[in-house]
């Protein structure tokens, strides 16, 4: 049994920070999906799949996963560099690409 301890990023659909401050141990498979004959539905018979448990820090963690005998693996976060731009940028003479209305 090995588990993965990450914080997970924003979604594509989020503009705010949420779900994004607490540290997530994950399970990894165990057994490899199956597609059903009948119905084309893909299953597995790995139930640790669905667990999910959250942390407020990575050492909470950690803690959990070496207290309870799970070998785990820490992935860091990469640190978000923030763009800045301003409205007025868009009209600046030196601008790369045409500007129309």
């Amino acid at each position: 049994m090995s588990a993965k301890i990450y914080k997970p990023a924003r979604t594509a659909m989020q503009s705010g920070s949420a779900k994004t401050n607490r540290w997530l141990l994950e399970f990894d498979p165990e057994q490899a999906r199956s597609v059903e004959p009948l119905m084309g539905w893909t299953s597995s018979g790995d139930m640790k799949q669905q667990v999910k448990l959250w942390f407020d820090t990575k050492e909470e963690a950690v803690a959990f996963a070496t207290r309870s005998g799970i070998a785990y693996r820490v992935f860091e976060p990469k640190e978000e560099t923030p763009k800045v731009l301003s409205y007025s940028d868009n009209f600046k003479a030196s601008r790369i690409g045409q500007w129309t209305h």
